[in-house]
């Protein structure tokens, strides 16, 4: 089975964690949660979900994950401006593992200049910044382009989550 990276800081949108974390682990796959440190509590902006960061992405490589998944809220602002964030990504694109982003997710992938040429989707308020990065925009409830799975909001998790596990 796969070991599946989630990229995760506080103010994450609590569904968009919880319920691809919870539905991968039932289908027999490892996650670790990464932080900007390890063993640090992090919160959901809505209270609902509370999770410790197993590891720090100072003490990670793409090379340890066969994924990576990253949940929307405020999180993705909170971890868009880590140079090791970027690297992380931009090395997993690198080496065409899945990318799986929902919400606000695709931001990091925007700070990592990964977005040329790609199609995607995205929390629809963020379309303008998702084209202004290179993206073709599409209002759906997931797009899968080459290895990025990418999705809009908490309606759209039973979408994602199945692309995920299709593409795991």
């Amino acid at each position: 089975m796969s070991k599946v990276a989630f990229l995760l800081a506080n103010e994450f949108e609590d569904s968009e964690m919880q319920v691809p974390y919870d539905e991968l682990q039932k289908a027999g796959h490892t996650a670790d949660i990464i932080g900007l440190k390890a063993g640090e509590t992090v919160k959901g902006k809505l209270g609902k979900e509370e999770y410790t960061t197993d590891k720090a992405i100072s003490d990670v490589q793409a090379s340890d994950y066969d994924a990576v998944v990253i949940p929307g809220g405020s999180s993705p602002e909170n971890l868009r401006l880590d140079e090791q964030v970027l690297q992380f990504v931009k090395d997993i694109n690198a080496a065409k593992k899945p990318i799986a982003a929902i919400c606000h997710g695709p931001q990091i992938l925007a700070s990592a200049d990964l977005l040329k040429g790609r199609t995607i989707t995205s929390y629809p308020p963020l379309q303008d910044d998702m084209v202004n990065a290179g993206a073709q925009f599409k209002d759906e409830e997931a797009v899968v382009d080459g290895n990025f799975i990418t999705s809009r909001t908490p309606d759209d998790e039973p979408a994602f989550v199945r692309e995920i596990l299709k593409a795991l």
